[in-house]
């Protein structure tokens, strides 16, 4: 079990295989709000150091900038939104 504040490392994969995009985050879902981020949509994340595939559906959705965002940021903005599927134990 990851201590808190232990970043993790999670491993994104194409047709069952490793890719060379790894993304970190706390919790896999902050990692899979990453990917979503870049334009994944099926996300199956490998956590480095355990058997498990953490398998999302992410997607980019445009929103309108928050009432405080700083001059230089467009009036609409892309936010993404995932949801996890499920974990399946290799």
């Amino acid at each position: 079990m990851a201590r808190a504040g232990t970043m993790r490392y999670f491993v994104l994969q194409e047709n069952n295989r490793d890719t060379s995009h790894v993304f970190t985050g706390r919790q896999p879902r902050q990692a899979a709000l990453k990917a979503a981020t870049r334009g994944f949509t099926s996300i199956t994340l490998r956590e480095r150091g355990t058997k498990k595939l953490h398998i999302f559906e992410g997607k980019r959705v445009k929103t309108s900038a928050p009432s405080n965002a700083p001059d230089w940021m467009p009036a609409q903005i892309w936010r993404a939104q995932v949801r996890k599927k499920g974990i399946r134990h290799l």
